[in-house]
């Protein structure tokens, strides 16, 4: 990945199915796949809500997490978050291997519970049927079932911006009757590059603005689970914002800490999930929606321009400073524009004060 500057801001047919999920085991890929996890009946949206103009298409199981049927793709096992090639072929970022994505949610340092199809699916958590189902948005909601006040919507739709990326809006509610404190959210995936899979590069920026971010690291693997204390496949990777790691086959963990929510109050952020043909292009759509924390996944040998894919996975409201990166110095059209109108206005105005001269002399 090229480093980039911060500027200021100024710059998923609906397929419905009952989804029987395939695992291999972790913490590492195999390539392998081990007994059928049942999971609630999932959908896949697509960027454009159309499956033969979309370039994205993102598959969103009943408890929230990713990777579902049917599997669209050519190189995975499940739809999670998919990118179509040159070719036509759809080509995922988290579903070949093993189908490790999911998230997490946990209160009062004591109940937890979380949603990963490597991870035996929902565990503690009851979901409802997905709603407001689209082509290209999905919603859902799921509940603590040992504290069934707690509440967690996950609002899937495509990012306000740009095309490039997915958001999901997540809405945590509490309606336990009492305050819930340390409230805790997990959002780990396993990065699976193509043509690379299971040997990708990877970035993770914006870690040291976040403030409500509490834990982070490259272990895609590691339990979704808020409670559990997780450490990096590379422990320089902890905390901290790295570039290119790799090659290697790891991927993204954040957990983040909102503190307390009241009774009858609710906490929202968003997720951001995506892919672009270059890394110019993903650091453009990282920008149009003013991401504060967001992770890379890119092919072995394609770190350098992003190509022929560089996946995203990113959050706002969550603490941090929206990153606004400038991927090159070459200029877009707008700035071309800007500067000569720049030029344009600068030499009116010498040719004013020139004239001026003259008439004083």
């Amino acid at each position: 990945m090229k480093s980039y500057l911060s500027v200021a801001a100024t710059v998923a047919a609906f397929a419905f199915s009952n989804s029987m999920a395939f695992a291999s085991p972790s913490p590492h890929n195999t390539g392998g796949l081990s007994p059928i996890i049942a999971a609630g009946p999932g959908g896949i949206i697509y960027n454009t809500g159309d499956a033969a103009t979309a370039t994205l298409a993102l598959g969103i199981n009943e408890d929230g997490s990713l990777n579902t049927q049917p599997d669209i793709t050519s190189n995975g096992s499940a739809t999670g978050l998919a990118f179509k090639f040159p070719d036509g072929t759809w080509r995922d970022g988290t579903s070949p291997g093993c189908l490790c994505e999911g998230w997490g949610v946990s209160v009062n340092g004591t109940a937890s519970g979380f949603a990963d199809q490597d991870q035996g699916g929902a565990n503690n958590l009851t979901a409802d049927p997905l709603t407001a189902v689209t082509s290209s948005t999905v919603t859902s909601t799921t509940r603590l079932t040992s504290l069934p006040g707690l509440v967690v919507t996950h609002v899937y739709q495509p990012a306000n911006n740009t095309k490039d990326l997915f958001r999901a809006q997540v809405t945590i509610t509490n309606n336990t009757g009492a305050a819930v404190n340390d409230v805790k959210y997990v959002r780990v995936m396993d990065w699976d590059i193509p043509p690379t899979e299971f040997n990708e590069f990877v970035t993770i920026k914006g870690t040291t603005t976040t403030t409500l971010l509490e834990r982070s690291h490259n272990d895609g693997f590691d339990s979704a689970d808020p409670l559990v204390e997780t450490s990096g496949i590379d422990a320089t990777t902890e905390d901290v914002d790295f570039t290119d790691k790799g090659p290697d086959d790891h991927g993204a963990y954040f957990r983040f800490n909102f503190g307390t929510i009241e009774d009858g109050k609710s906490y929202t952020f968003n997720i951001f999930y995506g892919a672009t043909a270059s890394e110019e292009a993903a650091l453009k759509a990282v920008g149009a929606e003013s991401i504060e924390l967001f992770s890379l996944g890119q092919s072995n040998g394609g770190e350098a321009t992003g190509a022929p894919a560089t996946y995203i996975f990113g959050f706002s409201g969550v603490g941090g400073t929206p990153i606004i990166p400038t991927a090159t110095g070459i200029p877009t059209l707008h700035e071309w524009a800007l500067l000569l109108m720049g030029l344009l206005l600068g030499g009116l105005v010498w040719r004013s004060a020139r004239r001026n001269g003259r008439m004083a002399g």
